[in-house]
């Protein structure tokens, strides 16, 4: 089993939503079995609440329902469980090395960098730059070469 974690600031838009559309694409490749998909958050904002409302409508008009999740936070834990920590932003990035433990820094990424077509390493906040749809499609884009990358990899 191949375990990926996804993770912005409070886990209510940007990794839930990178949740949702990467599960979609792993059930529709049939892959479901073979990896697991969380999301969190590096603080403790949102813990229980379900991803913000445009980030579900956006979902929702794409096909995906991730009304069911809920927010958590990010521990030292989730580098020994996951083997794909990605952070959607540096900032969240800097966060998650805080917590990571020693041998465990190879796991930590920055999921744009499976997307090298859109030439930008963050995915930025939807609340502050961009907007929920331009954000869904940067996630759909790094969610297909994520899928690679564990295709080549692991699979």
């Amino acid at each position: 089993m191949v375990r990926v974690l996804f993770v912005c600031l409070g886990n209510i838009c940007r990794s839930p939503t990178a949740e949702g559309v990467f599960r979609d694409l792993v059930e529709r490749e049939g892959l479901s079995g073979e990896i697991d998909i969380d999301s969190a958050g590096t603080h403790a904002y949102h813990i229980g609440e379900p991803p913000d409302g445009r980030a579900q409508a956006e979902a929702k008009r794409r096909g995906i329902d991730i009304s069911t999740l809920r927010g958590r936070q990010a521990q030292a834990g989730d580098f020994k469980t996951f083997d794909y920590v990605l952070a959607m932003d540096r900032s969240n990035y800097q966060n998650l090395m805080r917590i990571c433990p020693i041998g465990t820094e190879d796991k930590l990424g920055m999921f744009l960098d499976f997307a090298p077509a859109l030439e930008r390493r963050e995915v930025p906040d939807p609340y502050y730059e961009g907007g929920f749809d331009v954000v869904y499609d940067m996630i759909d884009e790094a969610a297909q070469g994520l899928l690679a990358d564990i295709r080549t990899k692991h699979l």
